[in-house]
């Protein structure tokens, strides 16, 4: 493992990329920044963070045999390690809400962002950028359901060591992956997954609105909702809201 630190940066995310462009890259390189200017989260949004206050990091992975086609357990494994990682720093009420953003409560606290290089049919690296609002406490009025660990817990928590742990669960649920133990993560995944189960409202991408019931995720990774006519329906990111 090799840690690069910067003070400031755009995206760590690209700055890794263009890294795995010219040269070859010691599997779990991590580029952590201090501050990012240009953010970057699912489908092209913003992500906002105080300087000095939050673990702004990424990290590339690389496969020997990871098909494309198995791409949704990546989510899973990532998504496992900072639950995992949260949980043991006794952060309350922790969950996955799909595909990967972190919630503690109804409060936001981290997102996720993994971009992948294909081989043929193979997913032959991943950069896994991660974002944990950590000790920030005060939050633009447009971010009102984002939340940090020293909000919820009151503790000020250590970067350094923080990012080690996250880090150490993300090897073990890699490791997971790598010997293609899919139904464990999946099962894990479930068990955490933000209103699986529970009725709740969405919004489509026409800006209807509907009750539905998370029953799973499809094989191409979509979120399935069960509808009031008892049919499921599968949606992509950005295809659906929760409200």
């Amino acid at each position: 493992m090799k840690i690069i630190k910067l003070s400031a940066i755009d995206s760590t995310n690209s700055f890794l990329k263009e890294m795995a462009t010219n040269s070859a890259l010691e599997n779990y390189t991590i580029v952590a920044a201090d501050s990012q200017l240009n953010g970057r989260g699912q489908q092209g949004s913003g992500w906002e963070s105080e300087p000095y206050k939050n673990l702004i990091f990424s990290t590339f992975v690389s496969f020997k045999d990871l098909a494309v086609a198995n791409k949704k357990y990546l989510n899973f494994a990532v998504s496992l390690a900072i639950y995992e990682a949260l949980i043991a720093e006794n952060i309350p009420l922790v969950s996955i809400k799909w595909p990967n953003d972190i919630l503690s409560g109804n409060k936001k606290i981290c997102g996720v962002l993994i971009e992948n290089s294909l081989k043929g049919a193979n997913i032959s690296s991943s950069i896994i950028g991660i974002g944990l609002n950590v000790n920030q406490t005060i939050f633009s009025e447009s971010l009102k359901k984002a939340s940090s660990l020293k909000l919820i817990s009151g503790v000020d928590f250590n970067l350094d060591e923080l990012l080690k742990k996250i880090i150490a669960k993300l090897q073990l649920k890699i490791t997971m992956l790598n010997a293609k133990d899919f139904n464990a993560l999946e099962v894990a995944y479930l068990n955490v997954l933000y209103k699986k189960n529970i009725p709740t409202m969405f919004k489509n991408s026409n800006d209807v609105l509907f009750m539905g019931i998370i029953r799973g995720i499809s094989n191409s990774g979509k979120i399935q909702i069960e509808l009031d006519n008892e049919t499921t329906e599968e949606f992509g990111i950005k295809e659906v809201s929760f409200l």
